[in-house]
């Protein structure tokens, strides 16, 4: 059926639609969808592509957010998107206001591109990292079993989410400042059937009580002129938030318990500035660390800014850090 006015269609009340939102994931998951998200400057170019200009399935509506034709998509999917609100008509040209992308054989919810808005939720490369680098570690786990462990600023969850299913036995919560977030972990965490994790709000550690056998954390990082919270990392390098959750990770870890922290950093005549100041915030405490380059050339049209006007490269780091047992 065809509209002819600009609306967001949705069920009256929020739970409602997060619970037709699940069903929506459940459904894609059903029909073998699958997408990989790719980084903004990749998701914009191929876009620009004249054959792109108008989605044609699933993932070119659901994936790659662009506009599609009443008749492009199942009717049970759009039915679904209806009743999560997530259906935005303009006469014959409809979106989605959100994307479906594919981790470790789970589907995510997270912001439509482009994620523009203050509370946008993002998921792609660095997510995908992240949550390689958590599970990696989780599978190497030596130490006593993971009782309790949390994900600082969780997005999409996919962190707390791979963590919980190699540790099924595990508390994980997955803290955030930002209700969008909360929102779509909630439904991925219903999605993966991951009972163990449990989004809720928390700058940093401040608003949940107890430690920690294991912290993991993509804080934003960047030096963002936009101030946007999802991308912003603080401070004159974009590394204040990285730097707080060492801290706290210093505070609340359990003995032989873990931080990984996935971060990035602007290296400016061959100084990592980031690198020098974690030095600093762990020296004196009981915590051996390692720090390395997981991609030493990311973001590169960040450099024709002024943000990054005096750096040779940005580069993503991982850093571990552990308790003494």
């Amino acid at each position: 059926m065809t509209t002819t006015h600009s609306a967001v269609v949705g069920a009256p009340d929020e739970t409602r639609r997060d619970e037709a939102l699940i069903q929506l994931g459940q459904a894609l998951k059903a029909l073998g969808y699958m997408f990989t998200t790719v980084t903004p400057v990749t998701h914009e170019r191929v876009n620009r592509r004249p054959d792109n200009a108008w989605a044609h399935d699933l993932r070119g509506a659901l994936g790659w957010s662009r506009p599609f034709r009443p008749d492009t998509l199942p009717p049970s999917i759009v039915e679904a998107m209806d009743a999560a609100g997530v259906l935005h008509r303009d006469g014959d040209t409809w979106r989605s206001l959100v994307r479906f992308s594919s981790y470790d054989d789970e589907l995510f919810v997270h912001s439509a591109f482009p994620t523009s808005a203050p509370d946008a939720v993002f998921f792609g490369p660095d997510t995908y990292r992240m949550a390689d680098a958590a599970a990696a570690h989780v599978e190497s786990w030596r130490g006593r079993p993971i009782r309790r462990a949390v994900d600082i600023g969780c997005g999409t969850g996919a962190g707390a989410i791979a963590v919980a299913k190699r540790a099924p036995d595990a508390e994980v919560l997955a803290v955030d400042i930002n209700e969008n977030a909360l929102r779509y972990a909630e439904v991925n965490v219903a999605l993966a059937g991951t009972d163990g994790v449990h989004p809720c709000r928390s700058n940093l550690l401040h608003d949940v009580s107890g430690s920690f056998d294991l912290i993991i954390s993509n804080p934003p990082f960047m030096v963002d002129p936009a101030g946007r919270a999802y991308r912003d990392g603080g401070g004159p390098g974009g590394h204040a938030l990285s730097l707080d959750i060492i801290d706290v990770a210093a505070e609340r870890l359990e003995p032989g318990g873990s931080l990984v922290l996935f971060s990035g950093v602007g290296i400016v005549d061959g100084r990592d500035s980031l690198r020098a100041a974690a030095a600093e915030r762990l020296a004196g405490t009981d915590l051996t660390w390692t720090y390395r380059e997981v991609d030493p050339d990311v973001y590169d049209e960040e450099l024709d800014g002024d943000a990054y006007g005096n750096a040779e490269r940005i580069a993503v780091v991982l850093l571990t850090a552990v308790r003494a047992e």
